[in-house]
Order: structure tokens, then C-alpha cells, then sequence
């Protein structure tokens, strides 16, 4: 009985010497880390795991000469392993916890609220993926050390080494889906295909990636749905990522006018609307005659603009404006069916309108720039030699 009573005191007086220890220098680091963001997060993630181990190894040290008179009891050995265990789960605790604060220290250095932050997602997105991966392998090693504790399981583990292959192979079989998705979500972390914060559009849907795990992805639809796809999805089927290489998107407004539309005449209102808005980045703003067939002409206006939420909205405003522009100021040239029956002498039953400048042609004689897409301005002249062929034709022999 004496013995067991000096054990629980020399058990209650570690665990508070080894609380109070901690607690000191909790506080201490958390005066001094008022101004580091390391010493910060140090405080926030690792003072409870902390106190886990630093009690559990008090108590771990104070046991073993407390209960030295009751050497080869089983009792002592299971509670001496019970704290084995429990020191083993904590050191895991511990260090991932530690992980985490350098993870966290390295991604308050990449901001993603900021215009140009392609850079600061790729990075981003790679230090969530290392911290899924870190936690994981942490807890994978702790409990492996825990079981290996046990004498049959350390036996099985010998046996185990031996045949391994055949086990992975089975293992491959048995989660084929689940390790590629979990490849699929490495290569993609690192590969830089997919990051946090990209625009995609993903069967047939418009969003943003909000989420990228290592089995699934969570696509923010624009309407504030999700779509979750498996993230070899985004490895095996095409996908569109509209902030691959940066924010600034081009899009196209489409509608169809009478033949007797003044094209120019549109080019310079929507040149001029366009320049009134702050959605419009100022490098293109093109209207183009994209088809002539079946009595109306198809005209596109492509614009730009600095994101991809800024050009729909552009967009829209473009369509409404030029509806309405052309219903005001040329009801003519609306999209009309026409039936004539007139004389055969009359050459011309209809009268044709004309703009202050001709159709397609500045005053210079030459295309003007908002009339073409490659070509015509420095943003144009870029997209031309991206998009430029062979300088001489490719002899037929030679592909032979």
C-alpha cells in the first residue's frame, strides 16, 4: 500500500511540474511571438500536443522508480506499455503539429487576394497538398511504431516484409480507383494544371476551383452550386482552365443583323461604349462579320477583360447596348424575311443605307483595328505570331 501511495504522489507532483513547465513557456513564447508569425502559430497548434507529451513522459519517468519493487508484476508491464503507446501517439501529434506551423509560416507569405496571384496559388495549392500528405504519413509511421510494440504483431510484421509484393499487388488491384485518385491529386498539386482559385469550365459548367484534395476537387459553380469530381478526373479528360497563365480572358458576343447594317457605324459605338466602362481592360475590342447566309448577316464582338467574372458582365452589356442601338438608330437593319413584288423595270425596290465611312475600310483605305483580331494593334500583332503558319508549304514528298 505505501508503495502505491508514493507512486500517485510521485505521479500528481510530475504531471504538475510538467503542466507548469509548459504553461512558462507558452506564455513566454507567445509574449515574444506577438510580431513572428512562426512563434504565432507555434502557440496556436502545438501548446496542447505539448502538454500531451511532456505529461505523459513525466509521468513515464516518475512511474518507473515508483514501481521498481513491483518489477515483473504484468500490471506494471501493461501500464508501462499503456504509456509507451500513449507517448507514441503524442510524439505523432507533436510533430505533425510542428508540420503544420511551417506549412501555415509559408503560406502567409503567398496572398491570393491580390490582382497577380497566379504564382501565389500554384505554391498555395502544393503546400495544402504537402499538408494532407504530411498528416497522413505522420499518423501512418505512429501507428505502425504503436503495433509494432506488440511481440505477435512485430512476428507478423517479419512475415509480413517477406511476402509484400504479392500484398501490394493485391492491395493495387483492391484500391485501383482510390491510389489514382490520390496520384492523380499529387500531379496535379505539382504539375500546376490545376490550382486554387482557377476558373475552369468543367462539363459544360463555368467556376472556380475551390477546394483540391487528394482523392476530389470542388468546383465553385458560379450559380453557388458544387460540382465534386475525382481529381483523376482532371487527368484523363480535357477541361477548359481559363487562368492557366493569367486572369485576363477574351470572350465574344454573337448576334444576327440585316444585310443592310452598317458594320462600321457598329464599330464605332461599340468602341465607344466599351471605353465608358471600367469592365474593359482596353486591349480588344473587335467587331467582326462572322457569316453572311440566309438573308442576315452574323456579327461577333470580342472584347477583353482583366477576369473572367468582369468579361461576362461585359459581355452582357455589350449584346444589350448594340440591341438597343441598332433598334433605335438603324430599325433598317433588323433581321427581316423579305418578299418583293415589284415591277421588273424597278432596279431598286429597296434603298441602301450607307455609313459616314465605308463599310470595312478607315479613311486611310486600310482595315481599321477594331475590325481585326489578328493584326491591327500590339495585342493583335502578339496574337498573330502565336497563331502563324509555316513560312513556306510543306512539300507533299517530304511527308511521305
Amino acid at each position: 500500500m505505501r508503495g502505491v501511495i508514493w507512486a500517485i504522489i510521485a505521479t500528481v507532483a510530475a504531471v504538475v511540474i510538467a503542466l507548469g513547465v509548459v504553461e512558462v513557456v507558452h506564455r513566454a513564447v507567445r509574449r515574444l511571438g506577438r510580431r513572428s508569425v512562426l512563434l504565432t502559430a507555434l502557440t496556436e497548434h502545438s501548446h496542447r500536443p505539448l502538454q500531451m507529451v511532456v505529461t505523459v513522459l513525466a509521468v513515464q519517468v516518475a512511474i518507473q522508480p515508483a514501481t521498481a519493487h513491483a518489477a515483473g508484476r504484468p500490471w506494471r508491464q501493461n501500464l508501462l506499455h499503456l504509456l509507451a503507446l500513449v507517448l507514441i501517439a503524442a510524439t505523432g501529434w507533436l510533430v505533425a503539429s510542428l508540420l503544420l506551423v511551417l506549412q501555415d509560416t509559408a503560406l502567409t507569405r503567398f496572398r491570393i487576394d491580390t490582382p497577380d496571384n497566379r504564382e501565389a496559388r500554384r505554391i498555395r495549392t502544393q503546400i495544402v497538398m504537402l499538408r494532407r500528405v504530411t498528416v497522413a504519413v505522420v499518423a501512418i509511421i505512429a501507428l505502425g511504431v504503436m503495433l509494432m510494440t506488440f511481440p505477435s504483431v512485430r512476428a507478423i510484421g517479419t512475415t509480413v516484409l517477406a511476402s509484400a509484393g504479392v500484398i501490394g499487388a493485391v492491395a493495387a488491384l483492391a484500391a485501383q480507383s482510390v491510389l489514382g485518385n490520390v496520384v492523380a491529386g499529387v500531379q496535379l498539386a505539382f504539375s500546376g494544371a490545376v490550382r486554387i482559385d482557377d476558373v475552369v469550365v468543367v462539363e459544360g459548367e463555368w467556376g472556380r476551383i475551390e477546394e483540391l484534395t487528394l482523392s476530389y476537387v470542388v468546383v465553385h459553380i458560379w450559380d453557388d452550386r458544387r460540382l465534386i469530381l475525382p481529381t483523376s478526373y482532371f487527368t484523363t479528360k480535357p477541361f477548359q482552365n481559363w487562368t492557366r497563365t493569367q486572369s485576363a480572358v477574351l470572350g465574344t458576343a454573337e448576334f444576327d443583323v440585316d444585310w443592310s447594317v452598317p458594320v462600321q457605324d457598329l464599330r464605332e459605338e461599340m468602341r465607344r461604349m466599351v471605353e465608358g466602362t471600367d469592365l474593359w481592360d482596353g486591349r480588344v475590342c473587335v467587331l467582326q462579320v462572322t457569316d453572311a447566309v440566309k438573308g442576315t448577316v452574323r456579327l461577333r464582338a470580342l472584347v477583353s477583360a482583366a477576369d473572367s467574372g468582369k468579361l461576362w458582365d461585359l459581355r452582357c452589356m455589350v449584346r444589350e447596348h448594340m440591341i438597343a442601338w441598332v433598334r433605335e438608330n438603324r430599325p433598317t437593319a433588323l433581321p427581316r424575311t423579305r418578299a418583293e413584288l415589284a415591277d421588273s423595270r424597278v432596279t431598286r425596290p429597296w434603298r441602301w443605307e450607307h455609313s459616314r465611312i465605308a463599310d470595312g475600310v478607315g479613311t486611310n483605305g486600310n482595315v481599321p483595328d477594331d475590325a481585326r483580331v489578328f493584326g491591327g494593334s500590339e495585342d493583335g500583332e502578339a496574337r498573330s505570331e502565336a497563331f502563324v503558319g509555316p513560312e513556306e508549304p510543306v512539300d507533299a514528298g517530304s511527308r511521305r
